[in-house]
């Protein structure tokens, strides 16, 4: 059984960094595809360099922005745990009540946007704890086991297939909704079909294991302080960014043929990795970087205040309810008001850290995580 090694959990600057990219990542890919509208309607406002836009970005984006964010998301977990486990305190049944908040922000977020994660990493959120237990050898092996994509190997080994006819049908609705509906039926249809939408895409995309994967690494992370720049630490994540841009090389070249449901996932989990090591090897490295990077803390730190501002004002921006730049604006010029929507947010972070200490959601969901249940003198 795992046990705290009494060491302290100070702030990691450069982990709220990789927040900052994560969500601004997340934000400027969601633009690149209209906030999940993918129209048949042609385009007014389009350039010849869209699809090369659209390209690039998604071999950076698409799966690593929110792989980053799970795999922050499980060092979160570890300091939090850690530091009640030095206190003399469990943290299980506390942490519980976290992600069944964590649920209810979801549900508030997918009436905006169908394609909602906070439901889903609340449930494996809930997975985190009877894991923390286990000593880190048994940790490293689900951790691996989980990394080779278990479920895709599986069906190619076996010949299994995977109906995804359902998954493409509540696309189709949704997307008739997205497109034509009222504010109201763009909402009940995402209450009612968003978590089985993203579950069932998650099965699809290859994320279903690489997400817990991320999750469960991101705690060991934090086991073994590698986000902290104490001993060999840099050495370690340079050797990280060395292999991992190897084997992005190698299978940059590679034709996956029928290997792509094993491999693709695979290939953008080395991406993830190549670019989590390029930023702490930089961050430790260089302080110029720090500097830079120090407006992606400030971006970061109100990481969970900001998914759901880029839901509302992502989802008013292009959905027909609202300003409907679904059929209106091309990728490139998508990409820009993404990139519009990250300066607007990431200035509304600043006026408020210069006044408050959390972001508004940081803020509530802080206090309603610890507040203390009704106890009777009688």
């Amino acid at each position: 059984m795992y046990k705290t090694s009494n060491l302290p959990n100070t702030r990691i600057d450069v982990a709220d960094a990789l927040r900052g990219i994560a969500v601004a990542g997340i934000i400027l890919y969601h633009s690149v595809e209209h906030f999940d509208i993918f129209t048949q309607e042609p385009i007014v406002h389009t350039l010849a360099i869209d699809q090369t836009v659209a390209d690039v970005l998604a071999w950076l984006f698409s799966g690593k922005m929110y792989g980053i964010f799970a795999m922050l998301f499980g060092l979160s977990f570890f300091i939090m745990n850690d530091n009640q486990q030095q206190k003399g305190k469990n943290f299980s049944l506390r942490f519980a009540w976290r992600m069944c908040l964590l649920f209810m922000f979801g549900v508030i977020n997918v009436a905006f946007y169908d394609g909602d994660i906070l439901m889903l990493y609340a449930c494996y959120g809930l997975l985190l704890i009877p894991i923390s237990y286990l000593p880190s050898k048994w940790v490293w092996c689900i951790i691996a086991l989980l990394a080779i994509q278990p479920v895709e190997l599986f069906c190619l080994l076996t010949g299994t297939t995977i109906d995804h006819s359902r998954l493409w049908e509540i696309y189709g609705y949704i997307m008739g909704l997205h497109e034509h509906g009222t504010f109201w039926e763009n909402a009940v249809g995402n209450l009612r079909y968003g978590f089985e939408l993203n579950l069932r895409f998650n099965v699809f995309s290859g994320r279903l294991t690489q997400l817990l994967c991320l999750f469960i690494l991101g705690m060991q992370l934090g086991r073994q302080r590698l986000f902290y720049n104490e001993g060999r630490h840099l050495k370690i994540w340079h050797n990280i960014l060395i292999r991992s841009a190897i084997v992005v090389m190698a299978l940059s070249f590679a034709d996956f043929g029928e290997l792509e449901s094993w491999l693709k996932p695979i290939y953008n989990l080395f991406i993830l990795l190549m670019i989590v090591s390029a930023v702490v090897s930089a961050w430790y490295a260089f302080e110029g970087v720090r500097k830079v990077l120090h407006h992606l803390c400030i971006f970061g730190r109100m990481s969970l205040t900001n998914y759901l501002l880029q839901s509302i004002i992502g989802c008013f921006i292009f959905c027909g309810y609202g300003l409907a730049c679904y059929h209106l604006l091309g990728i490139t010029y998508a990409v820009m008001v993404g990139a519009a929507m990250v300066i607007a947010q990431y200035c509304f972070a600043r006026y408020w850290f210069s006044r408050h200490s959390r972001g508004p959601l940081e803020g509530l969901w802080r206090k309603l995580t610890w507040i203390k249940p009704y106890s009777s003198n009688t």
